[in-house]
């Protein structure tokens, strides 16, 4: 069996191969790619492999945009850390949909069902409507250190995250800070994607927070926030077209 990885987190990707490759230790991992644009080209320049699977937010927008570019008929595991996008996925040639961090069983179970018929697959319909009733809430709140107490800061009022030199912070709206003991990674998939975008590797920002935006250079983006930060900020043009589609939702 040939695979495909589709997945912009380097991590991410060095555990999904070593996990399938425990599991399945003849198969071969023929590439491991980043973004849309790379994974379009890469289908329309080889041999579709036996199965494809992909993390749904890539660098440059949502995978989806891939099956409707490329014409894949073989079968796609889709990986994600936010279930929303569950119907869609099954309308593309899903065998299964998995929640990260994706756990050993669950992958184990979704290959499994490279070898059932498609007649005695599980009901879809039935796996849509639970997902849908037992939809993930995004994080309200955060509780954080002030002094001697905790408080909670709430999502709405969080202007930014960054970090720096390994710690994490928030700013808030009113331009107060406060160290959290989660890094960025971590926090993706806590925060409302309609609010929040993970503009580098060094910053998160709430679309409140914006307060210019300005073309850079070589397709880039560059963003001035409120509260002013002490970094320039950049967004690469890798992600500048999910960065548009993102501010113009």
């Amino acid at each position: 069996m040939k695979v495909l990885i589709l997945e912009d987190e380097t991590l991410a990707a060095d555990m999904l191969e070593s996990m399938l490759l425990e599991l399945q230790p003849e198969w071969q991992v023929i590439s491991r790619i980043k973004s849309i644009s790379s994974a379009v080209e890469w289908l329309e320049s080889n041999p579709h492999p036996d199965l494809i699977i992909t993390d749904i937010r890539l660098l440059d927008g949502l995978c989806f945009e891939i099956f409707e570019k490329v014409k894949v008929e073989k079968p796609v595991i889709f990986t994600t850390a936010y279930d929303q996008y569950a119907i869609r996925a099954f309308e593309v040639n899903s065998i299964d949909y998995l929640l990260k961090p994706v756990q050993p069983e669950k992958l184990k179970a979704a290959l499994a069902k490279l070898h059932v018929p498609k007649d005695v697959l599980p009901d879809y319909n039935e796996v849509l409507n639970f997902i849908k009733s037992n939809k993930t809430s995004y994080k309200s709140r955060f509780m954080v250190r002030l002094g001697q107490r905790i408080i909670a800061v709430p999502s709405e009022k969080i202007a930014y995250f960054y970090s720096e030199s390994k710690l994490t912070y928030i700013v808030t709206l009113d331009g107060k800070k406060f160290p959290l003991d989660q890094p960025l990674d971590e926090l993706v998939d806590l925060l409302d994607p309609k609010r929040f975008f993970r503009a580098n590797r060094q910053f998160i920002v709430a679309f409140d927070s914006i307060a210019e935006i300005h073309p850079y250079f070589k397709g880039r983006i560059k963003i001035v926030l409120q509260p002013k930060s002490d970094e320039e900020i950049v967004i690469s043009s890798d992600r500048t077209p999910e960065f548009k589609k993102w501010i113009d939702q």
